[in-house]
């Protein structure tokens, strides 16, 4: 089977390889990141349980391909491989000699049971690094739970902190905590890879969502630990110590304004022809100190005209102000089309698919977007080219349940459901 995906050859992790145990949203956003930069990242999809669970995420889902999935997954490989079959667990082993990474986003637990951790697999491969990204860590009380991003937006004091005064605790508008742990576990993994390069000795990389949500308080959770901080839930999204820092609405709808600097107050105040307020409160001090009086002279001078005037304005006084957009009005931004944010492909079975690229510019080293992978396409390939498996023993353990191969396409009808783990 020829390899599908793009050229990686100047691409600058084009010599890393990553065998991910990963489902969902945190872990293969992370290894996305490394896939999208040229690491060679191989998901291992249980055949049992019809592979990662977001492959049947709707909208957009049809047999084993969702949209979803495409959008955490894209750029990576596929094999399809039961690791509790004693021979699916010799062919893992034999994966692990040839990959600097063993990644999983499994329970705090779990590691340890699936033998995923470097006690385990350093025997096999002393340079490997063993890296999993749970809800909780692989020690203390909590590691056997599981977790999701809503539940630990409210453990970790996210929704203590979101929406207005009045209203109940607020998840934030995307699952942040599983991108940034996705981010958290990219970061760890290169870091322990450039370790094991230098010294030739791997280790376990453990980390967690709720360490990943408390450490993004920052300074909120410094000044709760040092002072006993209690943040005030603010109407229109204020900042808690900046003002003017929040939305405001208009004649026809919302802008954003951030005077993050007394210079962008000083061109407000001039653009609204209201010296008086920079006379009255000249400093982050004073405007803090009586935010409610300045929230209302500003809220009545936004409401006089459209957010687009008001923007072209802001904009051109060099204040940072945007207009409150949804996300269509987003992507239709002139500067997306002149970085070519959007990539497009065409998917078998979805028809076109346009991916939002990455944000990791490293000048010659783009990889363009390649489609996710069907579940087990890579499995021939990987047992040929890796593990060096002749073809009678790849049919063999085809035959025996072991591994898996791509399932028959076209993909079946809408609305498939997995199958039922045995």
């Amino acid at each position: 089977m020829s390899d599908s995906l793009p050229d990686r050859a100047r691409a600058p992790l084009a010599d890393l390889r990553i065998l991910a145990i990963e489902q969902f949203g945190a872990g293969p956003f992370g290894t996305l990141q490394l896939a999208d930069l040229g690491a060679e990242v191989i998901k291992v999809e249980d055949p049992r349980e019809g592979g990662d669970v977001s492959r049947y995420v709707p909208p957009f889902q049809e047999g084993e391909d969702s949209i979803f999935f495409e959008s955490f997954n894209r750029n990576k490989k596929s094999i399809s491989l039961d690791l509790r079959h004693p021979d699916g667990r010799a062919i893992f082993e034999d994966l692990v000699r040839e990959v600097d990474v063993v990644f999983s986003n499994l329970r705090g637990d779990g590691p340890e049971k699936l033998g995923l951790t470097y006690a385990t697999l350093g025997e096999v491969n002393p340079r490997v690094v063993c890296c999993s990204l749970s809800g909780f860590g692989m020690t203390g009380p909590r590691r056997s739970e599981g977790a999701y991003d809503y539940v630990i937006q409210g453990l970790a004091g996210w929704m203590s902190l979101t929406g207005g005064p009045d209203e109940p605790p607020m998840k934030s508008g995307l699952s942040l905590v599983d991108l940034a742990g996705g981010y958290v576990a990219a970061i760890s993994m290169l870091g322990a890879v450039w370790r094991a390069r230098r010294d030739g000795i791997g280790g376990d990389c453990d980390l967690s969502l709720f360490e990943t949500a408390l450490s993004l308080t920052t300074y909120v959770g410094t000044w709760s630990a040092s002072r006993g901080y209690q943040l005030e839930r603010l109407a229109n999204s204020a900042h808690p110590s900046i003002v003017p820092f929040q939305v405001f609405s208009t004649r026809d709808g919302w802008l954003v304004i951030a005077c993050a600097k007394e210079k962008f107050w000083q061109r407000l105040v001039a653009i609204l022809k209201r010296p008086d307020l920079g006379e009255r409160y000249p400093l982050f001090a004073d405007r803090r100190d009586h935010r409610a009086e300045v929230q209302a002279e500003l809220q009545a001078e936004f409401a006089k005209d459209d957010t687009a005037a008001w923007v072209a304005a802001l904009r051109e006084a060099g204040i940072p102000a945007s207009a409150v957009n949804d996300v269509a009005a987003a992507l239709a931004d002139p500067q997306v089309q002149a970085r070519e944010v959007i990539e497009e492909l065409e998917h078998d079975t979805l028809g076109s698919v346009r991916h939002i690229g990455s944000p990791l510019r490293i000048e010659g080293g783009r990889v363009p977007a390649g489609r996710a992978p069907f579940r087990g396409e890579h499995t021939e390939q990987l047992l040929a080219d890796l593990c060096g498996y002749d073809e009678e023993v790849v049919e063999r353990l085809l035959a025996g349940g072991a591994v898996a191969g791509p399932a028959a396409r076209p993909a079946a009808a809408v609305g498939q459901t997995p199958p039922a783990a045995e």
